[in-house]
């Protein structure tokens, strides 16, 4: 700048300079923010040659003088730029400190971060693992304690069914026994009220009656009749049915009286009735014990079905909450692999930058 604004007859005294500080010059010359990472900073240089340039000029003129002459004017501007590049400097050193502070604040926070995550994943994955094999479980449990809930319904079905067929077949036995019982009853009345010689008295009509009771129930409970009456028994009552009126009409021999006939259709009915509410005793009894067995099985049966849907409500209820916890897991895993790589991304670039 000064060689400029001389004439072009003008000898500059920086000719006179040494090649070295005005190569120097030119590098201070040269502004750039990449000077505070140099390995020498360009001040270490301009100091040595403000001191050649100084010590060039230690002539013996006056001050005023020395303030106009151009070299004087080289080494005002050269102070100006020391200056300068101090203040650029101290403002690089500034600005150097506070990225040095902002990378490695964010390395460490990043790796912090990266570590977090890929532990935070590890975990979630272990978890994800133990609910899925939870949820598997509670799935089997759920269905064996269906099974089971089902087959003791079927056992109380089958059992009620069962009740309700013994039930209905005690009712009808119940029914028969006590009609033959009644039945029986009355031809005993019957034969009781002309009991010996007077059977010859009695009605016809009652005596067809009698015989008519008789022939129904040895007909109709023949088989609980078996090796109940003698062979002997069974001829007199056929005798009895095939001729009622006949059968008492035959005179007696002089050893014989009709007491004895009517005795023996008075044992033979009465052997009958006993026979029959025998029966009818110990159908009761089994009756009586058939339901208190069914209604014990009903009771434990209710009460194991009882247990089992208990069961299949909590189990339902944990297996839901293992799902939810199980895809909530699983959401928070994918958002944590999309943070760390976002975090190793970030990281890549400010190891480059850095």
């Amino acid at each position: 700048q000064v060689a400029r604004s001389q004439p072009e007859s003008f000898v500059s005294p920086l000719t006179q300079l040494p090649a070295t500080f005005l190569i120097v010059a030119a590098m201070v010359g040269r502004r750039a923010r990449s000077l505070a990472t140099c390995a020498v900073p360009p001040l270490l240089l301009l100091g040595p040659l403000l001191a050649s340039l100084a010590s060039g000029l230690s002539l013996s003129f006056d001050e005023a003088a020395a303030k106009n002459r151009p070299v004087s004017k080289v080494i005002t501007l050269l102070k100006d730029m020391l200056k300068q590049l101090e203040k650029e400097q101290e403002d690089d050193e500034e600005i150097y400190d506070k990225m040095a502070c902002w990378c490695e604040t964010n390395d460490k926070e990043k790796t912090k971060s990266i570590a977090e995550a890929e532990a935070r994943i590890g975990d979630l994955t272990n978890k994800i693992e133990e609910l899925t094999a939870t949820s598997a479980k509670l799935n089997t449990e759920i269905k064996n304690h269906e099974k089971e809930v089902a087959k003791n319904q079927d056992s109380l079905d089958k059992a009620t069914a069962l009740r309700e067929k013994q039930l209905a077949e005690f009712n009808a036995e119940e029914k028969d026994l006590l009609e033959s019982i009644s039945a029986l009853k009355a031809a005993i009345t019957v034969l009781s009220k002309h009991h010996g010689s007077s059977l010859l008295q009695m009605p016809r009509s009652h005596m067809l009656g009698v015989a008519a009771t008789l022939q129904h129930e040895m007909s109709k409970h023949a088989s609980l009749l078996e090796g109940v009456l003698t062979r002997s028994e069974r001829r007199v009552a056929a005798s009895f049915v095939q001729a009622p009126t006949d059968y008492f009409d035959a005179a007696p021999t002089f050893k014989q009286s009709y007491a004895p006939q009517s005795g023996e259709i008075f044992g033979i009915l009465r052997q009958m009735k006993e026979t029959f509410e025998s029966n009818l005793s110990a159908a009761q009894k089994e009756e009586m014990a058939n339901q208190k067995a069914y209604e014990d099985l009903k009771a434990a049966k209710e009460e194991e079905i009882t247990a089992g849907q208990a069961q299949i409500q909590t189990k339902t209820g944990e297996l839901a909450d293992t799902d939810e916890n199980n895809a909530q897991s699983k959401v928070d895993r994918e958002d944590t692999k999309a943070s760390l790589s976002a975090d190793e991304q970030f990281l890549m670039m400010l190891k480059e930058k850095c």
